[in-house]
């Protein structure tokens, strides 16, 4: 069974399995060689885990020698009687993982962003002041205080922070994701 991840060949991967054992084996060139025919693949890869979340093309590349140094430092880690396949893809996918997780630390969302996306430009959408609450009452803390504070209280940034101890960044994060778990629930008639 092939996953979206899967090598799409058999004598591509016995192709990789030949060099990368004559690589163990210390011949550079069949190295250089599976490193060269595997470098596509891997772009593929990254480029379908990275495009939904709107990630550059030099991100893309970023994440393929991410990858690619994680396949280096891992080849002896090979079971040479096994498919070369799994191991890559298993390689793969999980320093994708890392790199996704650490991507979603960094990320920083403006509080304008967040707050245009609160203001409804037509009355229709919003949800009824009842709705509000009960949205709301389903949103956990500090989620509910932030929301309460910001969008419906009309406090700043700053003063939310300060009262709930909390650091601007962590404040705007968290009103980004209360935003979007409350868009989820509307959506779905919570």
């Amino acid at each position: 069974m092939h996953t979206k991840d899967s090598v799409d060949s058999p004598a591509r991967e016995e192709q990789w399995a030949i060099w990368m054992r004559a690589a163990l084996a210390n011949d550079a060139d069949a190295y250089r060689r599976f490193l060269e025919d595997v470098t596509p693949y891997l772009r593929s890869m990254a480029r379908r885990r990275c495009e939904p979340r709107s990630a550059p093309g030099s991100e893309v590349e970023d994440v393929v020698q991410e990858m690619l140094l994680a396949v280096h430092l891992k080849r002896g880690s090979w079971d040479q009687t096994r498919p070369i396949g799994p191991w890559l893809s298993t390689i793969a996918r999980n320093k994708m993982v890392d790199i996704l997780r650490q991507r979603v630390r960094h990320e920083s969302v403006p509080i304008e962003d967040v707050a245009a996306t609160l203001a409804s430009k037509n009355p229709r959408d919003a949800p009824e002041h009842g709705d509000l609450e009960r949205l709301l009452k389903r949103l956990g803390e500090p989620q509910r205080s932030i929301v309460q504070s910001l969008s419906l209280d009309g406090h700043s940034v700053r003063d939310t922070a300060t009262r709930l101890n909390m650091t601007e960044g962590a404040i705007s994060v968290a009103l980004h994701r209360a935003v979007k778990k409350l868009a989820s629930m509307y959506r779905n008639n919570f």
